[in-house]
């Protein structure tokens, strides 16, 4: 699990030297880079989805993910839940920071894909090249929202450590076509994300996660039948 724990530093070390950059910004300094992270999302998530759009084999999927995941997300109100425990310990925006930091260190290719090859082929490329990322990502959000972003590792360190532990039993279900899926609604909430950090929309982001197991229930009804 090599990759997963260096992965996991580097969002932790990213966090502590962006806040540490955070404490010498003068506040209106703060609020450009704040409106840099929201736009930087946003251009993050549109092009996951315009990457893989062309390649998805179900063009309808991704909008019944949203609707069904949705409305999971609203009735459990994941978002209320999770912004609720965050504004205990934190009286800053943190919530909206650490929901996009999630997102954006845990849904892609690599992170997914990461672990599966770290287990069963014992290479690291990915995590490697995905700890490399997060650090600069980690940075740039905690240098906006403060160490409270390092909360994000313990999250990346438990979603990537059950993927590696069950990487020979998924492995043959992370196919081409179901990552492409995962990313066009993973880009989507990134996107949204983006849009609440730049007050253009509050989408409550976190109430639609469900929809990232949509595409893993169809393909397994796919499997089945």
């Amino acid at each position: 699990m090599i990759g997963t724990i260096i992965n996991t530093i580097a969002i932790i070390v990213g966090s502590a030297l962006g806040s540490i950059l955070k404490k010498g910004i003068k506040e209106e300094y703060q609020t450009a880079l704040f409106t840099a992270m929201g736009f930087a999302a946003v251009a993050l998530g549109a092009n996951a989805v315009v990457q893989n759009m062309p390649n998805s084999s179900y063009p309808v999927l991704f909008i019944a993910s949203l609707a069904i995941g949705g409305l999971v997300g609203t009735i459990i109100n994941l978002d209320a839940k999770f912004n609720n425990l965050v504004n205990r310990y934190s009286k800053s925006d943190l919530g909206k920071g650490l929901s996009t930091a999630i997102l954006l260190f845990c849904i892609g290719t690599l992170s997914i894909l990461g672990p599966v090859e770290s287990a069963l082929y014992d290479n690291h490329t990915y995590l490697f090249t995905n700890a490399t990322l997060d650090l600069v990502t980690s940075m740039a959000l905690a240098a906006t929202y403060g160490f409270g972003i390092a909360i994000a590792a313990l999250v990346l360190l438990i979603w990537q450590s059950s993927i590696y532990l069950s990487a020979q039993y998924i492995e043959p279900f992370l196919t081409g076509a179901l990552m492409t899926e995962v990313s066009i609604v993973g880009g989507i909430l990134i996107l949204s994300s983006g849009l609440s950090i730049l007050g253009v929309k509050d989408s409550k982001t976190l109430n639609m996660l469900p929809s990232l197991f949509i595409p893993v229930i169809w393909f397994i009804i796919l499997a089945l039948f």
